[in-house]
C-alpha cells in the first residue's frame, strides 16, 4: 500500500474535512493564478508597468514608514539612519513612478535574480517532497523558472518592454498549474 495513502487513512475524519476544505480553496486560488498569468502573457507591457508601479508604490510607502519611525525615534543615530533610509526609499519610488521605462529595465534584472532564487527554492521543495504524488510538478516548475531567468540575462536590455509581464505571467501560469495538480492530488488521496 502507498505510504501516502496509509497516512491519509490515519487522519481523523474532522482533519480530513479540514484538509479537503483547504484543498478546495487551493484549487480556486490555483485557477485564479492561471487566469492572472494568462492575462499577463496576453498584455505584457501593461502587466510590466503594473508590476513596476506596484513596486514603486510599495517603496514610497516603505519610505514614509521609515520617516515616521525616524520622527518617533529617541536616539540621534536612529533618527539619522531612518530618515536617510526613508528619503532613499521615497526618492527611488518617486523616480520609478516618474520614469517607468527606466524602472522596467532595472526590474528586469531584478526579476532575473528573483527567478533564479525561486527556481532554487522549487528544486529544494521538490527534493524534500520527492516520492509524494505531484512533487514532480515542483521540479518541472523549477526547471521552467530557471530557463526563464536564463532568458532574461541573455537578452537584456532589449527585452525590457515585454519581459516582466510575459515572464511573470508564465511563472504565475505554471505555478498555478503546479499548485492545481498538487491540490488535486491531495483531494484524491483523501477520497
Amino acid at each position: 500500500m502507498d505510504t501516502t495513502l496509509k497516512h491519509a487513512q490515519a487522519f481523523p475524519a474532522a482533519l480530513k474535512k479540514d484538509i479537503a476544505s483547504m484543498a478546495k480553496w487551493a484549487i480556486v486560488l490555483s485557477i485564479l493564478m492561471i487566469i492572472a498569468g494568462a492575462l499577463a502573457i496576453i498584455l505584457p507591457q501593461i502587466a510590466g508597468i503594473a508590476v513596476e508601479a506596484l513596486i514603486a508604490t510599495l517603496l514610497v510607502l516603505s519610505g514614509i514608514a521609515h520617516l515616521a519611525y525616524a520622527w518617533n525615534s529617541k536616539s540621534t543615530g536612529g533618527i539619522i539612519w531612518e530618515a536617510l533610509m526613508g528619503a532613499l526609499y521615497v526618492g527611488i519610488g518617486v523616480y520609478l513612478l516618474a520614469q517607468p521605462t527606466a524602472g522596467l529595465a532595472s526590474l528586469t534584472l531584478a526579476l532575473g535574480l528573483y527567478l533564479v532564487l525561486e527556481a532554487g527554492l522549487e528544486f529544494a521543495l521538490s527534493y524534500q517532497l520527492w516520492g509524494i504524488r505531484g512533487s514532480g510538478w515542483l521540479a518541472f516548475d523549477g526547471v521552467l523558472t530557471f530557463i526563464l531567468a536564463t532568458l532574461i540575462w541573455t537578452t537584456w536590455p532589449s527585452n525590457t518592454p515585454w519581459v516582466i509581464g510575459t515572464f511573470v505571467g508564465i511563472s504565475m501560469l505554471f505555478s498555478g498549474v503546479t499548485r492545481l495538480m498538487l491540490s488535486l492530488a491531495v483531494r484524491r488521496e483523501l477520497t
